[in-house]
């Protein structure tokens, strides 16, 4: 797809929308400052001054760590409040309110169909698969949903939340390819860096009609800073810019991004990410020989789904000993089921012992 096409599947009114452009856009030289109406003074809390001033609006510095970290360049990449405000800005600046239709693979992450509501998108639901073994996506039921449903947005969760299946990247080619000038195709990777496949950032050179969601909230144990990213084509970065409210990222947030991703911190959370994945496989093993659970489904995320004969008998146990889970129940065929974040091995030991209490009491 050329920049043009990339392009076409904007919302036709905002494809020369300018946006706003704020004090901090040009890249201006000065010592005083004059041009944002900020105060001349520190605040009494702020002795440095570090947040007097606006900030960038794409801090560089950030940005080129996060294009190193994902493999991308700095310009297929924007920065946001986390996920959320990507998708957000994907279901705006694509989809025409009550036209352009937004398809979601259920139970799986809420956001989606959240953002699809306030645009007045029709929604577009194609469920898992429950094999038994795992809850997967249908890549054919995909393809002819959207064709059928005019889908402008395609969101591929992988893994998948909660479910903790992946899509292979040859699936998610596949999609691409079948909804080539018709749809853009978003790969969540949240939880990417606990997976055993790469990133679809590599599918990027050749399927301009993918674009990529990452996160510092999970391997990188940042959810309070909020910074996201999505790394598509850059026009289509470009235009998303436009869209995007003033000043998205907050200095001291920046900061702390900046210092996370140094090679030190890197080298630490690689190692955690390691650890997660030993405990998640011990505690999968030990879920699966507990009386009560009805299935413990492998995952490649950093949680597992499980299903219990009595899930809220589990879930008000667990709560009782101060271990919180997540109550899945509400969500599309997973009436008995809740999910588990993989913590530190002690704390995997306490939800052992709550459910091996329980078996000894039964």
């Amino acid at each position: 797809m050329s920049a043009a096409n990339v392009l076409s599947l904007v919302r036709q009114d905002l494809r020369a929308f300018a946006g706003y452009s704020s004090a901090r856009s040009s890249a201006l030289v000065g010592d005083v400052w004059l041009n944002a109406n900020e105060s001349a003074w520190a605040n009494p809390a702020d002795a440095q001054g570090t947040a007097r001033r606006y900030p960038e609006p794409q801090p560089e510095a950030l940005r080129a760590r996060l294009a190193a970290l994902y493999g991308c360049s700095a310009d297929q990449l924007l920065i946001g409040r986390g996920s959320d405000e990507a998708i957000d800005l994907l279901v705006r600046a694509l989809c025409e309110p009550g036209r352009d239709a937004v398809l979601v693979t259920p139970p799986v992450f809420g956001m989606y169909a959240v953002c699809a509501r306030l645009q007045n998108a029709p929604l577009l639901e194609v469920p898992l698969r429950d094999t038994g073994d795992a809850l997967e996506a249908d890549i054919d039921a995909i393809i002819a949903a959207a064709l059928a449903g005019n889908a402008k947005l395609v969101f591929l969760c992988t893994p998948s939340n909660p479910a903790g299946s992946t899509i292979s990247l040859e699936d998610v080619e596949r999609v691409a390819r079948a909804l080539q000038g018709r749809a853009l195709v978003v790969v969540d990777e949240a939880y990417g860096e606990y997976a055993e496949q790469p990133s679809a950032t590599t599918l990027l050179a050749h399927r301009d009609n993918v674009a990529v969601l990452r996160t510092l909230s999970k391997a990188h144990a940042l959810a309070a800073a909020r910074i996201g990213s999505l790394i598509a084509d850059p026009a289509l970065i470009q235009l998303l810019r436009r869209c995007q409210a003033p000043y998205p990222v907050p200095a001291p947030c920046a900061a702390l991004a900046v210092a996370a991703l140094a090679p030190e911190a890197l080298a630490v959370t690689a190692g955690r990410v390691d650890e997660i994945k030993a405990e998640r496989s011990r505690l999968l093993k030990a879920l699966q020989t507990l009386p009560g659970v009805l299935r413990a489904y492998p995952s490649q995320g950093n949680y597992l789904l499980v299903r219990f004969a009595d899930a809220q008998g589990v879930f008000d146990a667990l709560l009782a000993a101060g271990v919180v889970v997540r109550d899945q129940r509400a969500a599309p065929q997973l009436h008995d089921a809740l999910r588990i974040t993989i913590g530190s091995p002690a704390e995997n030991d306490r939800v052992l012992q709550v459910l091996s209490a329980r078996r000894a009491a039964a």
